[in-house]
């Protein structure tokens, strides 16, 4: 299509869309990201996140907070930075690191609230010459796959998910330090638990995604062994590489994703390199699961991170 603006664009630009995963993932190319964007462009845009689950965009280097913010609240109204992470920005959220990071194990952002973001926005600040790659899966996929038996068991399965979990490994416990120990208490500065349905009905596709990732504590009725063997197994079926995209960032390049219908990994393998990127979210709704049961609340009270407050820049 032919997009133009009246005040940023002289000369006709064309949108396409470029899948970069059998599975999951895209290219989107010919469009620069602002707030003032048609709402064709962003209609089309939207449309490309649902379909391949994440979207990538080179060349976006003139963003900057301000610019990014309003770009998002066109997707939709946004969250605060965290619910407990404070990086000095009310909507932004910064993942600075010379080294090994929280992020490096699989999760869907914040699932332990009530509310999980409805989409992620990505910005690379600052990318090293090599590593620091990130990995998305397809949590809609992963579930269409399962064998029948499996779904079968899945499909009434609720899990409690939580901000305190451990989040060192045990190959890097040595580099455990104050900074980090201050990082985790931060973190979990107010502890949340919430239920949700391991099979989530997606509220604008229809489709059907697992609910998992690294914070999930336990299946609701089952013990941490069976647990443990129960989550590994769904695990596996999310994260099989034919079942994912691994995108090398680049300065500038932007990634969204649909923080309903995936999982990602960040991948820290850039020895003591700098590495920042900057996050903003677009607020969720609660989960359902097949049955119509809507995620529950068992501890903390998200309002403040999903609230909407004109005050907040």
């Amino acid at each position: 299509m032919t997009i133009t603006e009246a005040s940023a664009v002289t000369e006709p630009t064309e949108l396409t869309v470029h899948k970069v995963g059998g599975r999951i993932g895209a290219r989107i190319e010919g469009v620069t990201l602002s707030g003032d964007l048609p709402a064709e462009t962003i209609a089309e845009i939207r449309a490309a996140i649902l379909k391949h689950k994440v979207v990538f965009f080179r060349d976006q280097g003139h963003l900057d907070d301000r610019a990014q913010i309003a770009f998002g609240e066109r997707l939709g109204p946004l969250t605060t930075a965290h619910p407990t992470v404070n990086t000095g920005s009310a909507r932004v959220l910064t993942l600075k690191a010379n080294r090994g990071m929280a992020a490096n194990s699989w999760h869907t952002d914040v699932t332990f609230v009530d509310r999980p973001p409805a989409f992620s926005i990505l910005r690379g600040a600052e990318i090293p010459d090599y590593g620091g790659n990130t990995v998305w899966a397809n949590t809609v996929t992963a579930y269409e796959r399962l064998h029948p038996q499996l779904k079968a068991l899945v499909d009434n399965l609720w899990a409690v998910h939580s901000n305190d979990y451990d989040y060192v490994r045990p190959d890097e416990a040595e580099a455990t330090d104050d900074v980090a120990a201050r990082k985790r208490e931060e973190f979990v500065s107010t502890i949340y638990r919430t239920e949700h349905p391991a099979v989530r009905i997606h509220p604008e596709t229809g489709e059907r995604a697992l609910v998992l990732g690294h914070f999930v504590k336990h299946f609701t009725g089952l013990n941490q062994k069976e647990s443990a063997i129960l989550f590994n197994l769904l695990q596996d079926r999310v994260t099989a590489l034919e079942n994912t995209v691994r995108w090398h960032w680049q300065q500038g390049d932007v990634a969204i994703w649909d923080n309903r219908a995936t999982q990602h990994y960040a991948v820290a393998d850039f020895d003591e390199l700098p590495r920042e990127v900057r996050r903003i979210t677009v607020q969720g709704d609660v989960p359902v699961s097949i049955a119509g049961e809507h995620s529950r609340v068992t501890e903390g009270s998200a309002e403040v991170y999903n609230r909407l407050d004109e005050l907040i820049s």
